[in-house]
C-alpha cells in the first residue's frame, strides 16, 4: 500500500516536472537541458528531499556521464514503478529516435496523465463514500438490537433462552459476519 501511495505521489510530481520540461522546450532549450532546468524547478517546488528530486538528480548525473536520456527515463520508470512514467519513457525513446515533435508529445502526455489522475480522484471519492456507507451499515444491526433491548426489555428473551432461539441467532450472527467480510472486501479495492 505504501509503495502504491509513493508511486502516485511520484506520478503527480512527474507531471509537474514534464510540464517544466515543456516550458523549457518552448523557450528553446534542448531536451537534455530542459530536464536539467526541470530539476531546478522541481527542487524549488517540492524541495530537494522529494521523491521526484531524487530521481531527477539521478537523471542529471546520468546525463553528465553521457548516458542517453531515453535509457535514464526507462530506468526512472522502472525504479518508480509508475506506469505513466514507464509509458512516457517508451514513447519518448521512440519519438527521439524517429525525430518526433517532443513539445507536442510532452504536451499530450501531460494532458493524458492529468485526465487519468482526475478519474482516479473521482473513483477514490466514490469508493470513500461507499466505504463510509458500509461502515455505517455494519453498525446498524447492533444499534437496532441495543435500541430494542432498552425500549422493550425482555423482547429478545425467547431468542436467547431456548435452544431453537440460540441456533437461529447463531445462524443470523454467522450470516451477518459473512456479510461484514463481503462488504469489507468490496470496499477495500485499489485503483
Amino acid at each position: 500500500m505504501e509503495k502504491l501511495r509513493v508511486s502516485r505521489i511520484v506520478g503527480i510530481q512527474f507531471r509537474d516536472a514534464i510540464a517544466s520540461v515543456l516550458t523549457s522546450l518552448k523557450a528553446g532549450y534542448s531536451i537534455e537541458n530542459a530536464f536539467r532546468e526541470a530539476g531546478r524547478d522541481i527542487d524549488l517546488l517540492y524541495g530537494k528531499k522529494s521523491h521526484i528530486s531524487h530521481y531527477l538528480n539521478k537523471l542529471y548525473k546520468g546525463l553528465k556521464n553521457n548516458v542517453p536520456l531515453e535509457k535514464l527515463l526507462m530506468d526512472f520508470g522502472k525504479e518508480s514503478a509508475n506506469a505513466d512514467i514507464e509509458e512516457f519513457a517508451g514513447v519518448f525513446a521512440i519519438a527521439k529516435r524517429s525525430g518526433g515533435n517532443m513539445t507536442e508529445i510532452i504536451d499530450r502526455t501531460i494532458a493524458v496523465i492529468s485526465r487519468k489522475m482526475d478519474v482516479e480522484k473521482e473513483i477514490e471519492v466514490l469508493i470513500s463514500a461507499k466505504r463510509l456507507e458500509a461502515r455505517i451499515m455494519n453498525f446498524v444491526p447492533f444499534f437496532i438490537i441495543f435500541y430494542i433491548s432498552i425500549t422493550s426489555p425482555g423482547f429478545f428473551g425467547p431468542l436467547y433462552h431456548n435452544l431453537p432461539g440460540i441456533i437461529l441467532m447463531t445462524v443470523c450472527m454467522l450470516v451477518y459476519f459473512g456479510a461484514y467480510l463481503l462488504s469489507e472486501k468490496i470496499v477495500n479495492i485499489t485503483i
